[in-house]
C-alpha cells in the first residue's frame, strides 16, 4: 500500500471519535453493486479483501471509497436511437421531434445498461489522528471531492479542512530555484514548470536547474508552478502551486526495509502500511515547515 498522489487536509486535534465509531458510520453507504439499470454505484469497501472497512494499525487507519461505473458511451446510445427512431418513421411515416427524440435516447440507455460493462475503481485514504492528518490518494481533484463528499455523507460532523501555509508554494518554490537552495532535508531535481502572468509556460523534464536561463525566466516575471524535489534521500516527488504532492516514489532504501518484513501477506500490507504512514507523517511535518507552517487560525 504506497501511495503516489497526496490531497492533504487536517483534521483537528479534538475530533472526538474512535476506529469502531467511524466504521458504524462507514457502514450506513457501504459499497452495492450496480443493479441492471443503475449507471453508478458508490460506496464504502474494505481496503483489505474480507476485512474490516477501517484498516487500523498504531491509530493509523486506512480507508477505501469504491466506485462501480456502467460503460455506455453516449455515442453508442445515439446511434441505437438513431436507429429505432428511423423506424418509427419508416413505419409511420411521421419525423421524430427534439422531445421524442430525447424521450427514445432516455428509453434506449435503460435498455443497455444491463448490457454494458462495469468499471470499477477504489480511491485510499490515509487517516492520522495523532496527526490530525487526511490525506486522499488520488492523481485528479474530482476524485478527490468525490471521496470527501461521500465521507461528509457518511460520517457526522467530519471537520476537514484543505491544508494552509503562511507562504504560498509557488513563491516559495520560486524562491529556492533562483537561490539554487532547497529547504533544509530536501534536495531539487531536474524536473521544473514555470509559467508567466500571461500563462506563458515553460517546462523542463530531467534538466539541471543550474543554469543561468532559468535564472533569467525567473528575473523576468515567471514564477515556479511545478518542482521535483526528494526529501531526505528517502521519498521522491512533484509539488505544485496547489500544494499538491504529485509523482510520490518511494526510494530503493525505503524498498529495502519494507523488504523482508512480516511472515505473510497480511503482515507485510500493515508493515508496507506502517512505514509509508510513518514516513508521509515526517515528509509532511518538514514540508509545511519549509512553506512557513500553518497560519494560526488554521492551526
Amino acid at each position: 500500500m504506497w501511495f503516489k498522489n497526496l490531497y492533504l487536509y487536517r483534521l483537528p486535534g479534538n475530533w472526538a471519535v474512535d476506529a469502531g465509531q467511524l466504521e458504524e458510520q462507514l457502514a450506513r453507504l457501504t459499497l452495492q453493486a450496480c443493479s441492471a439499470t443503475d449507471p453508478r454505484s458508490i460506496g464504502w469497501v474494505a481496503p483489505r479483501d474480507a476485512g474490516a472497512l477501517i484498516h487500523s494499525v498504531n491509530q493509523q487507519w486506512l480507508l477505501a471509497l469504491g466506485v462501480e461505473e456502467k460503460l455506455l458511451p453516449a455515442s453508442i446510445v445515439k446511434r441505437f436511437a438513431s436507429d429505432k427512431a428511423k423506424d418509427i418513421e419508416e413505419a409511420e411515416g411521421r419525423r421524430i421531434g427534439r422531445k421524442e427524440m430525447r424521450e427514445i435516447q432516455e428509453q434506449m440507455t435503460l435498455e443497455l445498461l444491463p448490457r454494458a460493462f462495469i468499471r470499477s475503481r477504489r480511491t485510499h485514504a490515509w487517516i492520522d489522528r495523532g496527526n490530525g492528518w487526511l490525506v486522499i490518494d488520488s492523481s485528479s481533484p474530482a476524485k478527490a471531492e468525490e471521496f470527501l463528499e461521500q465521507l461528509h455523507k457518511s460520517v457526522d460532523d467530519v471537520p476537514t479542512k484543505a491544508l494552509k501555509v503562511a507562504q504560498s508554494p509557488s513563491a516559495a518554490m520560486t524562491g529556492w530555484v533562483a537561490a539554487g537552495e532547497p529547504p533544509a532535508g530536501f534536495t531539487l531535481d531536474q524536473d521544473l514548470e514555470l509559467r508567466s502572468a500571461e500563462k506563458a509556460t515553460v517546462r523542463y523534464v530531467k534538466h539541471t536547474l543550474e543554469g543561468e536561463e532559468i535564472r533569467q525566466h525567473i528575473a523576468a516575471g515567471k514564477v515556479v508552478t511545478r518542482l521535483a524535489m526528494t526529501w531526505n534521500d528517502r521519498i521522491s516527488f512533484v509539488l505544485d502551486d496547489q500544494l499538491q504532492v504529485k509523482r510520490l516514489a518511494f526510494l530503493d532504501i525505503l524498498k529495502e526495509q519494507a523488504d523482508g518484513q512480516g511472515e505473510n501477506e497480511d503482515e507485510r500490507f500493515d508493515s508496507d502500511f506502517t512505514l509509508m504512514s510513518g514516513e508521509l507523517a515526517r515528509l509532511l511535518d518538514d514540508l509545511v515547515a519549509a512553506l512557513g507552517g500553518e497560519p494560526a487560525a488554521a492551526a
